[in-house]
């Protein structure tokens, strides 16, 4: 062996590649380490099966869980898969006097798709569909395992459902992953195979305001399943720290018995086309009554895409440079730290503008003045008119159709979500969504400020919070159709006067963040309005 046993189990092994190899390469095949502590956790489920005797690491890495296996169990036969030669061959290095782990050069996803393993235990690669052969593997995925996904889904959780088809019986499978599959569009045909397949067992969700994986943003959830009949119930659980394992090695001694203080279901009370975070998270919504869907009263658009923010926004010294004049400039909040306040008006554009920040987008596709033209050739001298999105644009430099919104909303935030009012009437590039009131029946656009002040409640921003995806360091993300189908009060309950005294109070809010001053109070007085309305009482104990 080399040296001693303990020298494999040393988890300085991944330190010293990561000083060692750049940055570049090891996103290039996203090698984000799982620490060893949670490796070992992970290792226990796996050794919990009393008839292993073959264990698979499908993203061998160097090797880590199988190093935590052999920390308690040397005689297991271990087979790892991994794709890059560099960390491939510090991994050969490592085990190089194990004769029981036996290490491929081949990708996974498209070998041994025949083999049944007793434990399956990985950290999988993080790719996002266009980062990956994903037309090709999931052909793969659709031929061998008769499932059909979305173009879109991430690889980690292709790896996690090859993995289950690949467990023998009473076999068990150890996956950590990011948890965004949980709560994305992409992964409700996920969640469905999971379903189907009975061997999902415990969701531990790893507390968002901690990174598990250094260098990457991303939440973490660790996936145990087992091949076995041995329950009928899925345990949701979370984990506040890396230094609350203790947690993972009490549900996995527990097994097959769940506790009684999780969140425990059925297979046939899992939903798989609602968010998942509902089960293991505590929902705002429910504290209060009378919630319809956020698309009963707007919709939600992203913000404009330019394909090459760089060459499309302009400040005014890139026109003077250029030539441009500004009739062929679209004026545009192109930065999200820009809109400061809960309003921003024409005076603060102007501002914007005065100070040279980038407030233009290039928007001539009609032109025919001979510096317009000069810019184009500029831009395909880049060949900015070959990037993914202008390549599928009339002409590539065009921009897309998107009337200024009259409400933005943050994408990205850490501290709730943002809504700003959009009075300079202006465009907005992606770091904003476009809210566009909607006329109905119940509440017409002249009742915009009503809405607005709803929207900058604290009620209205955690009611919202449930259809959230996290990141890592708390940070939360919204897609548009998080928030078009996030819930809100239905405002078009309110009776007239209540509409009033809110629409008083917004008006003497909106007085004071213009006079650079503090609204906080009166936002306050109008959440408190609306939970004396909306309350459901015995949830606020």
């Amino acid at each position: 062996m080399v040296e001693t046993t303990e020298h494999i189990i040393n988890n300085s092994i991944e330190s010293d590649y990561s000083k060692s190899i750049s940055l570049e390469h090891r996103k290039k095949f996203a090698q984000f380490f799982t620490p060893f502590p949670i490796a070992k956790a992970m290792a226990k489920w796996i050794l919990g099966n009393k008839q292993l005797k073959t264990v698979l690491e499908p993203a061998f890495g160097l090797g880590v869980f199988s190093r935590a296996i052999l920390s308690q169990n040397k005689e297991i036969n271990i087979k790892g898969f991994e794709v890059d030669e560099t960390i491939f061959g510090n991994a050969k290095e490592y085990f190089d006097d194990f004769e029981n782990v036996n290490l491929h050069l081949q990708d996974y996803m498209y070998n041994d798709w025949k083999n049944k393993y007793d434990g399956i235990i990985c950290n999988p690669p993080y790719f996002k569909f266009h980062d990956y052969d994903n037309k090709n593997i999931l052909k793969e995925i659709e031929t061998n395992l008769k499932c059909k996904l979305n173009g879109f889904t991430n690889l980690y959780t292709l790896f996690l459902l090859k993995s289950i088809h690949q467990l023998s019986k009473n076999g068990r499978c150890a996956y950590i992953i990011p948890s965004e599959f949980l709560n994305s569009d992409y992964g409700k045909l996920v969640k469905t195979y999971l379903i189907k397949s009975k061997t999902l067992r415990h969701i531990i969700v790893i507390d968002f305001e901690e990174n598990v994986f250094d260098d990457a943003l991303t939440t973490a959830s660790i996936i145990l399943c087992a091949n076995d009949n041995l329950t009928d119930k899925v345990q949701f659980s979370n984990i506040q720290s890396l230094q609350d394992l203790s947690k993972i090695d009490e549900i996995i001694n527990k097994y097959p018995n769940l506790s009684e203080t999780e969140q425990t279901y059925s297979f046939t009370e899992l939903n798989p086309e609602i968010k998942w975070k509902a089960y293991y998270q505590k929902q705002n919504s429910i504290k209060f009554k009378n919630l319809v869907p956020f698309s009963t009263y707007a919709k939600v658009v992203r913000g404009i895409a330019t394909g090459s923010n760089e060459y499309f926004t302009f400040n005014l010294s890139k026109a003077k440079e250029f030539n441009i004049d500004e009739q062929y400039l679209l004026p545009c909040i192109c930065s999200a730290k820009d809109a400061k306040t809960s309003f921003f008006t024409k005076q603060d554009f102007e501002e914007l503008k005065k100070s040279n920040k980038s407030v233009f987008l290039f928007n001539a596709q009609n032109s025919t003045d001979k510096n317009i033209s000069s810019y184009i050739q500029k831009g395909e001298s880049e060949e900015i008119n070959k990037r993914f999105l202008t390549a599928s644009r009339t002409p590539w430099y065009s921009l897309e159709n998107r009337k200024p919104a009259p409400i933005w909303v943050s994408v990205f935030n850490r501290s709730g979500l943002r809504f700003i009012r959009n009075e300079a009437n202006i465009s907005n590039l992606t770091s904003y969504h476009c809210i566009y009131p909607k006329q109905t029946s119940l509440f017409s656009e002249i009742d915009i400020d009503l809405l607005f002040a709803y929207l900058l409640t604290d009620t209205a921003k955690q009611i919202f919070e449930d259809n959230s995806r996290q990141y890592g360091n708390g940070l939360q993300k919204f897609e548009p159709n998080d928030l078009n189908k996030g819930m809100m009060l239905d405002l078009g309950l309110l009776d007239k006067q209540t509409s009033n005294d809110i629409l008083k109070l917004y008006k003497e809010y909106k007085s004071l963040i213009l006079d650079n001053k503090n609204g906080d109070e009166i936002i306050y007085k109008i959440d408190q309005i609306l939970k004396e309305k909306y309350s459901e009482k015995k949830h606020w104990a």
